[in-house]
């Protein structure tokens, strides 16, 4: 295997991130300081190389763009992609083009159009942290799955930091990718997605089956990821839920 940077990452983002995410092994939360050790943390870190492109760019270049009957919202993101991503290794500029557009996809103003009055602001900003930290996630165009962190498996990840039950931790699973069911944050999410160089990708049917989604880049092969999912995805989940403190109620 080739070896790797696994030094420390470490970034400073705009808002406090809670400090129970240091219930996870590898990662240390101090406010706004995040510090996370590839080697504790990471099931399986095989690529310290991410595609992104400038979040203030999306935001004047592809966000109020519309889809035409000749230019589907993917055309338009996978357009952008080319012509503006890049590849960086820098880990830290990945986790903060994650969290802008996080807190813009997981923004409170869409509280009121989920149709799910148990969600609260304090619900998205667990949403917005924890894709956050997906964002380190990593797909390869073969469809092999070369980065895997705790938050692939996002309600088990987030029962353990946040203490939620099984039944809040999928409602809010729920709410993370919503956008299949609802054409207009799809659409949403497309476009803002174009910033970590690809679309978001869940490997899950629904709640029960908890397989977790990744930012995926266009053109990567989905039968093999697929398989490579199937393949980890229960003996994984099981160690996040083993940091669990207590047994949730």
């Amino acid at each position: 295997m080739t070896t790797i940077d696994t030094a420390a990452i470490t970034v400073v983002l705009p808002e406090a991130f809670d400090e129970r995410w240091s219930r996870l092994p590898g990662i240390q939360v101090d406010g706004r300081r995040i510090t996370i050790d590839p080697a504790e943390y990471f099931f399986r870190f095989e690529s310290s190389s991410w595609l992104v492109a400038d979040w203030e760019l999306v935001k004047s270049q592809l966000l109020d763009v519309d889809e035409t009957t000749e230019s589907a919202v993917e055309q338009l993101a996978l357009d952008f992609i080319k012509a503006h991503a890049e590849s960086t290794s820098d880990a830290a500029r990945v986790l903060s083009t994650a969290h802008a557009v996080y807190a813009y996809l997981f923004r409170d103003e869409h509280l009121a159009g989920l149709g799910l009055p148990q969600i609260t602001a304090e619900h998205l900003r667990m949403l917005r942290e924890a894709a956050t930290l997906m964002a380190l996630n990593k797909v390869e165009l073969d469809g092999h799955i070369s980065n895997v962190g705790p938050c692939w498996f996002f309600p088990a990840a987030t029962s353990v930091v946040f203490d939620l039950d099984d039944e809040m931790g999928g409602m809010l699973d729920e709410v993370y990718h919503g956008g299949w069911f609802n054409e207009h944050r799809r659409i949403e999410s497309i476009k803002a997605h174009a910033a970590l160089g690809g679309r978001l990708v869940h490997g899950c049917q629904s709640v029960p089956d908890q397989t977790g989604g990744v930012v995926a880049p266009y053109g990567a092969s989905m039968a093999a990821f697929r398989d490579d999912l199937a393949a980890f995805k229960a003996g994984w989940i099981e160690q996040v839920y083993a940091h669990r403190v207590s047994p949730a109620a």
